[in-house]
């Protein structure tokens, strides 16, 4: 004799108990959608869910709603993100968070799922920003350089080419007292803000030029071009800087950092010029074609060669470098690097070329496109290109 079961009936313990397994964000809104006693029984907002695979976000279209596309189920999911529009570029992506510069002094960050935002202060509050006057058009920012020459920039000059990357500690939602660090376009300078101040700060003895930046055991670690580490303690009054230099590292366009469990990895990218043939006229573009990963080994110190990242899938960009297991994500693959266009000297509004965006295959050395932008794709959509987004619902 079959009995029939009450699923909505369930007592508030079990639920609690099924929830926190859940591990995948969808899966978390799939259980609240079932019915009004489950969806009462747990909260709105999920804060055990570990971090997630990232989604790509894609270029803007002609109205607020950006795309985001997911690349286990390969559906694209759209949110109403004004914030996100023109006159405005995003920096940055981190831990959920995307930052934003806009062509007025203001820098801020948004949560894309909650809509939450964070002030940062403003492009004029950099030390080598000398002045700003809105009505000198075309002439809106005088500019420092290191040698102590004095220029001029637009609006979209400085939207567009001052900062290259932005990165943040920790979610704002998790550390109110996160820091904000960015790495300057024309001078490789480190500059930083903790949460709520007016002003950003320079990390004077780490002025060389940065490849890239993260957060890392509560330090924040940036590589220069050569493979040697500056890493910067920025919690007291004042930063404090330690060098780890490794033998010279020869070749290669690109550098970035990437934590993985207590290990500290470099990938360098390598890029070649192409040409391609887009409505009707000859464009030269560049591509990656190849990835190494290295592991810093601190008794040399040195660089050790990975020849297979097992499990492990990184996401490469102008978002925080991110590694994930692809066990535990049902229908991805190990030893992949995926990696979208954030090569700062061609990424500006009105750029001819195609974004140079996909993955990479460690083991055989192949290069495949997504589904949602072809490698050899010739969309008017170009500008911003796609960044990985990390769905953060808290």
């Amino acid at each position: 004799m079959s009995v029939d079961h009450d699923w909505s009936e369930l007592p508030p313990e079990l639920l609690y108990t099924i929830i926190n397994k859940l591990i995948n964000l969808c899966d978390y809104l799939h259980f609240r959608a079932v019915c009004s006693n489950w969806r009462f029984s747990t909260p709105s907002t999920p804060k055990n869910l570990p971090c997630q695979l990232p989604w790509l976000m894609l270029p803007k279209n002609r109205s607020n709603r950006r795309g985001f596309f997911n690349i286990i189920d390969n559906k694209l999911h759209f949110l109403n993100l004004p914030e996100a529009s023109n006159p405005r570029r995003r920096c940055g992506s981190s831990h959920g968070w995307l930052i934003i510069v806009d062509e007025s002094p203001s820098i801020f960050m948004i949560n894309p799922l909650t809509k939450v935002t964070f002030n940062l202060p403003p492009v004029t509050e950099f030390p080598n920003v000398v002045n700003f006057d809105f009505y000198s058009v075309g002439r809106e920012y005088t500019v420092r350089s290191l040698n102590g020459e004095v220029y001029a920039r637009n609006l979209k000059e400085m939207r567009d080419s001052f900062i290259r990357k932005a990165v943040i500690s920790n979610s704002p939602s998790r550390d109110p007292n996160f820091i904000a660090m960015v790495i300057l376009n024309e001078t490789g300078d480190l500059a930083y803000c903790k949460n709520g101040e007016s002003s950003w700060r320079f990390i004077d003895d780490a002025r060389f030029y940065a490849e890239d930046v993260i957060y890392f055991e509560g330090l924040f670690y940036a590589v220069h071009k050569t493979g040697a580490i500056a890493v910067s303690d920025v919690s007291g009054d004042s930063p404090s800087v330690s060098f780890i230099e490794t033998p010279r590292k020869i070749g290669g366009d690109m550098q970035y950092l990437v934590k993985t469990n207590d290990e500290l990895l470099l990938v360098t990218r390598f890029l070649e010029l192409d040409i391609d043939a887009a409505y009707h006229q000859l464009d030269v573009v560049y591509k990656t074609v190849e990835f190494r990963v290295f592991r810093l080994d601190l008794e040399g110190p040195r660089w050790e060669n990975v020849n297979s990242l097992d499990e492990k899938m990184l996401f490469l960009g102008e978002n925080s470098s991110l590694a994930l297991l692809a066990s535990d994500f049902p229908g991805c693959e190990g030893n992949r690097i995926y990696f979208t266009d954030d090569y700062c000297e061609a990424n500006y509004d009105g750029v001819n070329g195609n974004h140079d965006l996909g993955y990479y295959n460690l083991e055989d050395g192949s290069i495949e496109a997504l589904s949602c932008y072809p490698r050899n794709s010739h969309s008017m959509l170009r500008w911003p290109p796609p960044i990985w987004f990390t769905p953060n619902p808290y």
